[in-house]
Order: C-alpha cells, then structure tokens, then sequence
C-alpha cells in the first residue's frame, strides 16, 4: 500500500519527543492497524534517520534474552538480527508488536538509564492484555506514552482534499465560509462518516474512490480483530466477544445495559468481554459523572456508561450501513446520525493530546424529566 501520502498530524509529537534533551522510551499504544507501525517508519524516513526495526511477534525467543535485562547481551542479539550497529548516532530502534515479549516492556527501562543516547521507540496493540498476564510492574517515569487512533476528519480532508483544509479550520475559528466550501465540507463530512479513519480504508478510498473496495478493507480489518480475540480467548469467551463486539455500534449513544448486548449470558460475562474490548481499544467507554467539578472521575457512577466504537467507519461496516442510506440522506434524516454524529465526535475528544483522556458525560434520570449532555470533558481548571 502506498502509505506514504498520508500525512499524520502524530508525527509532529514524534519530532518533539525526538528533540529532548532527556528523552525516555517511547511506547506508541492503540488498537491495530491504525497506522503505528507506518507512523514511525515515515517519521525516521522524513528524519532521514536509519530505521533499526524488529517486528517481536516474528522473534519470540527474544523475551528470554529481555528477561535477563543484561543491556550488552540485549544489544547483541539485537545487532545480530539486524545485522549492524544499532547504537550508530542517526540511527533509532523500533520494536514493533512489543506485547509478543513482554519482558522487552521491562527491559526499556534499562535502555532508558544504560543507553540514554539511542531513541528507542516501541509499539503494541494488545500490550494491556500482555501486562495483565505479567507480575512485572511497567517502567514507569521511565518511558513515556503516546496513544493513536484512526485517522481525525482534519487528517482525512489534508489526505483527499487539500484546499479544503483551511475551509475546515475556518469554520473552526467560527469563520463565515461560502456556502460552495460548506457544502463540499458536509460531502466530505458523509463521507468520513463511511469511510472512517482506518489507515487502509482511507489509502482505498483515496486510490481507487470506490466505496465497496472500502467496504472489503473494513471487511478484512473485522476479521484481524475477530483473530485477536483467538489470542486472548477461549471458546465460550471467544463467541461471546464476537456477538459483543457486534453490539456495540448497535448501541452508541445509549446508557449500557448489558442485557441489550447479550440475552443469553449474565452481565458478570459481559462486563468482562467489554473490559477486554475497551483493553484492546476497540471501544471506549464514557463513564457518566455528576459533573459538579474537577476531577470529572471524582464522581463517576462507574455502573452508568455508554460505549463508542473506535472509529466511525467500523461502525457503519459492522451495522451493514450502506453509502446510498447515507449519501441520500438530508441533513435531518440521515437514519444513524445521532449515534453516528456521538461516535465522530467521541473519537475525537479521545485522541485530543495523544493521552488517554476518560470521556465522560452528564446524564438526569428522573420519571419525568430526562435530561443528557453527550459529552462532558476539562482541561486544567474549566469544565466544557
């Protein structure tokens, strides 16, 4: 696939990470094939650095070589597979699917205090379950995070349509646009809402304009994470994730209950498949708070939340949304959009400073008079 036309804004927090002065570690999280792996060779490329790249799902032996934590030993085997001298200035290490070993998560610390001048980066999309196997407690202070998602609208219109980014940023600035930029905006729009932000989507979309090619890539993309679940699954647990993870775009929007996931299993079983979806960033959950002050998680009820999916192309794929409902829509009817419109915005605040912020939202239940805020989020002081 031709990756290299897609420009992630992510790179520019890779560039800063680069230039300090005390740089840790960096673990780059998320849900597969969002485009981390792709993130970090463009960075090196760009960088005109020399990209020293270890996939670990293809080298498991290594995690006996990271448990011994002997830095001379852990850069040999390294250099031996790669073939060259990974401590070269110019050069940074990348260990790709680092949950496959995950005694390597332990060894960055020592990286961090024996080789403070190689920049390491490290990428994972299942390292929660890794972690919640292992005893070992992660280096903390001693690498730094950074989470990715899909692709943001703003990425999507610089991808397939240029010119009309700074349209975009206008309306952002509360800019009076002409009304021939609006409406290729609100085209483009539908079409995110399709599409999605998935790397590979967006890639096909782009080179081939044709929405059931897209349709085959969310297809394909499905079925990696219906294989992931095999990892971390056995067969009762693996049924009853496949028939959660069908649910949960069915359910956006709405406050959880689980028996709307699944009539047939107790809640205890579904609470946990939800857990280990929200674990693999496959869906978020946003938890509702009273909302009165800061922190928001102070006053959470942690029983009472509604779920987003990770992207709202994945959403519309695993509904059987099709183009022809969406496009010939008006902007009042189109039949998903409140849901839809709920998922796009959330999967935005999520990515909003590649941490991973809690998503909350405000919600009265009462006979009468029910009353609910989609989205309640802070930054420092100041509650929006």
């Amino acid at each position: 696939m031709g990756m290299f036309m897609i420009k992630r804004t992510a790179e520019q927090h890779l560039k800063h990470w680069f230039k300090k002065r005390r740089r840790k570690p960096l673990v780059l999280r998320g849900a597969r094939q969002v485009g981390k792996s792709t993130l970090v060779r463009e960075f090196a490329r760009r960088e005109g650095l020399v990209i020293n790249e270890i996939n670990l799902e293809r080298h498991l032996s290594l995690n006996e070589v990271f448990k011994t934590l002997d830095m001379k030993r852990i850069v040999r085997e390294l250099e031996g597979l790669i073939g060259r001298n990974i401590l070269q200035p110019g050069s940074v290490l990348f260990l790709d699917e680092i949950q496959a070993t995950p005694y390597a998560l332990a060894a960055l610390r020592y990286f961090y205090e024996d080789l403070p001048a190689l920049p390491v980066v490290a990428a994972g999309s299942l390292l929660e379950f890794a972690l919640a196997e292992h005893s070992f407690s992660m280096p903390v202070g001693r690498v730094e995070y950074m989470h990715i998602g899909p692709l943001s609208f703003s990425e999507f219109i610089a991808c397939l349509d240029p010119d009309l980014e700074g349209w975009r940023q206008a309306v952002g600035a509360f800019e009076v646009i002409p009304e021939t930029a609006h409406r290729r905006l609100l085209l483009r729009l539908r079409e995110f809402l399709f599409v999605g932000g998935m790397p590979e989507a967006v890639m096909e979309y782009l080179e081939t304009g044709s929405l059931s090619e897209v349709q085959d890539v969310h297809r394909s993309i499905v079925e990696t994470y219906q294989d992931d679940f095999s990892k971390y699954a056995r067969h009762a647990e693996l049924v009853r994730l496949q028939r959660v993870f069908e649910q949960i775009p069915r359910n956006i929007g709405r406050k959880i209950k689980y028996v709307n996931l699944s009539r047939e299993e107790r809640s205890r079983e579904i609470k946990t498949a939800v857990e280990l979806l929200s674990l693999a960033q496959i869906c978020r959950k946003v938890t509702a708070s009273r909302c009165s002050g800061v922190p928001l998680s102070a006053e959470v009820a942690d029983d009472v939340f509604k779920l987003i999916f990770m992207d709202t192309g994945m959403v519309n794929f695993v509904c059987g949304g099709r183009w022809k409902e969406i496009s010939d829509a008006t902007e009042q009817t189109l039949i998903n959009e409140g849901p839809l419109a709920e998922q796009f915005v959330g999967q935005h605040l999520a990515y909003l400073d590649y941490s991973r912020p809690e998503l909350h939202y405000w919600l009265r239940e009462g006979r009468a008079n029910n009353a609910e805020v989609d989205y309640v989020f802070s930054q420092g002081r100041r509650i929006f």
